[in-house]
């Protein structure tokens, strides 16, 4: 440390240095409406996605059609996921994601509808699931280049696991719920409830301040799509956290067969706790997360996490037991949190300002679009081979993968948040706006109150 420079606020040990990092919440007024808003929309959400393919599987009785809604979703996504990229740079995050919001609580009006008729239909199912895709891909690039802004950038990682956290609370108490009100009360319910969620979403989010576009900002076009990815790819460190998420997506993503492996098992009953069992797991790693503040090496997170999310599903397809299958999930979701809190800790660590809204769109593909096709993949193996067999072999299969890339792109895993080049640059950015605001719209001061942590950076 050099003579003069301020020393670094100490850490907290022991115990009370796994609870998780407030520092985020206590800076940042726009992070805490957003965490607050999300969690809300998590649980209704998570109401409509144990509903929809519970409904089709319903109306069909085939893998093969629960497990076509990744295919449905997946055109839309790519597409509106790129184009949303651009837009977050071009306009006023703040108005995406409220229009976006909008128009998802309009689409889960459209499935209490369809779920209220006689004899309800299944193709407004596969049509509202395109939908969703197309408003996600719009949405999640505003939502998740928004988060580099509102936050000091000493405080990302914190920022990541309060985040994950939100959602792994949102995704048990979701599924819980929804399995229970599904199976006593049918599927309209459960998408009145999720109708309910975004409207108050909407109002919560109006509350956000304004997230106007750099100087200078590209207006959306082909050109500065391909800036976008002509960056990722010169970084293979980037390149690296898309590559394994796809990969542990694609091979190891069983969740549109879970209503065939509770039906294997003779447990109905444990539908929703396999939705909610990969939260239970991850929300254990987001309450003990104190000491990812403490980490510079996020690239070896990205590859541990991703092979323990394999194995654990793979381990998931030997068991004839509801109850070590439960288990299993829950190590997977362990796996897959660590795994997203070091992805998520080197985009916003490394990226800069003016293509956040671009890589994001890039990064809402690598961990959107992996699902979908992993969906179906596990849909296709379940009718080929059985439920079973889709769950080991794909989870063998995302092993193998993993290390692969791992040895291919060596550069993920020297990652290190003290000495990457970009990393660095990006600080810097962030030190610099910090101490000129009209330089660039980094934060607000209503975003960092006087006296706050940020307020000193």
């Amino acid at each position: 440390m050099e003579r003069g420079e301020p020393a670094p606020p100490a850490r907290a040990t022991g115990a009370r240095g796994l609870l998780p990092d407030l520092s985020p919440w206590r800076s940042s007024r726009d992070f805490r409406l957003l965490w607050t808003q999300g969690l809300i929309t998590y649980i209704g959400a998570a109401m409509a996605l144990i509903a929809l393919p519970l409904q089709i599987k319903d109306l069909t009785g085939s893998p093969l059609a629960v497990g076509a809604m990744g295919a449905v979703e997946l055109v839309p996504l790519i597409v509106f996921g790129l184009y949303g990229g651009a837009l977050a740079d071009a306009v006023d995050r703040r108005k995406v994601i409220i229009a976006t919001e909008a128009g998802l609580g309009v689409l889960a009006a459209v499935l209490l509808v369809n779920a209220l008729l006689p004899e309800p239909l299944l193709w407004p199912l596969y049509l509202v699931a395109a939908g969703v895709a197309a408003l996600t891909g719009l949405q999640r690039p505003a939502l998740d280049s928004l988060m580099a802004r509102i936050v000091p950038h000493d405080q990302l990682p914190a920022a990541a696991a309060l985040n994950a956290l939100r959602w792994q609370a949102g995704e048990i108490a979701g599924p819980s719920l929804a399995g229970v009100v599904v199976a006593f009360a049918g599927s309209a319910p459960a998408y009145g409830i999720t109708v309910v969620t975004f409207a108050v979403s909407v109002l919560m989010c109006r509350g956000l301040g304004a997230a106007p576009p750099s100087e200078g900002a590209p207006k959306p076009s082909l050109r500065g799509l391909a800036e976008g990815a002509r960056y990722a790819w010169s970084r293979p460190v980037l390149l690296g956290t898309y590559a394994i998420d796809l990969a542990a997506m694609f091979f190891a993503f069983p969740h549109a067969i879970f209503p065939f492996l509770a039906d294997e098992l003779d447990a109905e009953w444990s539908l929703g706790l396999m939705y909610a069992a990969g939260a239970v797991g991850s929300l254990l790693i987001g309450l003990t997360s104190g000491w990812l503040s403490r980490t510079r090496r996020h690239g070896l997170l990205v590859v541990a996490g991703a092979s323990v999310w394999g194995l654990a599903i793979a381990a998931a397809g030997w068991f004839d037991s509801v109850w070590p299958v439960l288990a299993c999930l829950a190590v997977a979701g362990a796996g897959d949190m660590i795994s997203g809190l070091g992805r998520s800790t080197i985009w916003n660590q490394t990226i800069p300002e003016g293509l956040r809204g671009r890589l994001a769109g890039i990064e809402v593909l690598s961990y959107s679009v992996g699902p979908q096709l992993g969906q179906v993949r596990a849909g296709a193996m379940a009718s080929w081979t059985g439920t079973r067999a889709a769950f080991w072999s794909g989870g063998l299969a995302c092993v193998a993968s993993v290390a692969l890339l791992a040895a291919v792109l060596p550069k993920l895993i020297a990652y290190d948040a003290e000495t990457d080049p970009d990393a660095r640059r990006r600080r810097a950015e962030k030190e610099s706006s910090a101490e000129s605001p009209e330089a660039a719209p980094e934060a607000s001061p209503r975003e960092f109150p006087e006296g706050s942590p940020a307020a000193g950076t």
